[in-house]
């Protein structure tokens, strides 16, 4: 018995959690073709899709399609062979579950004590973070936005609330949209944006949002297609110390003048910003 074959007939029965080429077929790991080769059948997006993959490796397999709107019924269909059976679960592209089906199909072998495993591989999610150049040691991921173009905004706005970098899916038709959004609050906040990746024509567009938005309007940018856009935070301000000596000064000043008077002489004694000024002031003054 190969090597190949004793992997094969040692699997577990349960459900193997695979991911698949985002574009480059030579990024599919070999562990993955066995799996695909020794599973008894594959739940996938769309069968006409998945089979491509399938016949350029030789695999010939039963494909059961997956869809919000179906999951309950797959997995009543299953459920008399779920111990029995090893089961694949792939998406079109990339690591399933990532803004695809399958949460309740897990959730089902999990409920059952059913043994699922994952095997790791091509993901546009942390290809296109890789790819970025922007700060990725903390961030958010939140996968495709609502299209209405307010509940979009309401979204954006609350990112700079967590101080994180977003990353987001978003279809070709409301890209330039989300832009939009982005630049009109964040317009020098740093963006990027990802099409093709692992492909011959794999393009990244880096910049401002304020410039890609140029970009976009000008048409140098093709809106067909999907793309993984990644927003940086704004950089934190570093924190203004002020030394006691001012705060006596402002206490002194804010007995004979205004607030807005202390302020602007704080101001020009200082060269601290008003802004800055102003925050300090008010908590002397509440005090």
């Amino acid at each position: 018995m190969s090597k190949k074959e004793a992997v094969i007939n040692n699997l577990k029965n349960g459900l193997y959690i695979i991911s698949t080429p985002i574009g480059n077929l030579d990024d599919l790991s070999k562990r993955a073709i066995l799996v695909l080769t020794g599973v008894d059948l594959i739940i996938c997006e769309n069968p006409k899709h998945s089979i491509k993959l399938l016949n350029k490796l030789g695999i010939k397999k039963k494909l059961i399609s997956l869809h919000d709107y179906n999951e309950e019924k797959i997995i009543d269909k299953i459920s008399s062979y779920q111990d029995i059976s090893k089961i694949g679960l792939i998406s079109d592209a990339g690591a399933p579950l990532i803004s695809d089906p399958g949460y309740k199909l897990v959730q089902s072998y999990i409920k059952k004590g059913i043994m699922i495993t994952s095997i790791p591989g091509p993901s546009s999610l942390i290809t296109s973070l890789q790819l970025s150049g922007l700060p990725i040691n903390n961030f958010i991921f939140y996968g495709f936005l609502p299209k209405n173009e307010k509940k979009m905004n309401e979204i954006i706005i609350k990112t700079d609330e967590h101080g994180l970098t977003s990353i987001f899916f978003v279809s070709g038709k409301n890209l330039e949209k989300l832009v939009k959004i982005i630049n009109r609050s964040f317009s020098d906040n740093d963006i990027s944006i990802c099409k093709e990746l692992t492909k011959l024509n794999e393009t990244i567009h880096r910049g401002s949002a304020s410039s890609i938005y140029e970009k976009i309007l000008k048409k140098q940018i093709n809106l067909k297609g999907e793309f993984v856009l990644i927003l940086a935070a704004k950089p934190k301000k570093d924190k203004i110390i002020v030394d006691k000596n001012i705060q006596d000064q402002i206490s002194k000043l804010l007995k004979k003048y205004s607030l807005t008077e202390t302020v602007k002489i704080v101001h020009n004694l200082t060269n601290i910003s008003k802004n800055d000024v102003y925050k300090i002031t008010i908590k002397i003054k509440d005090k």
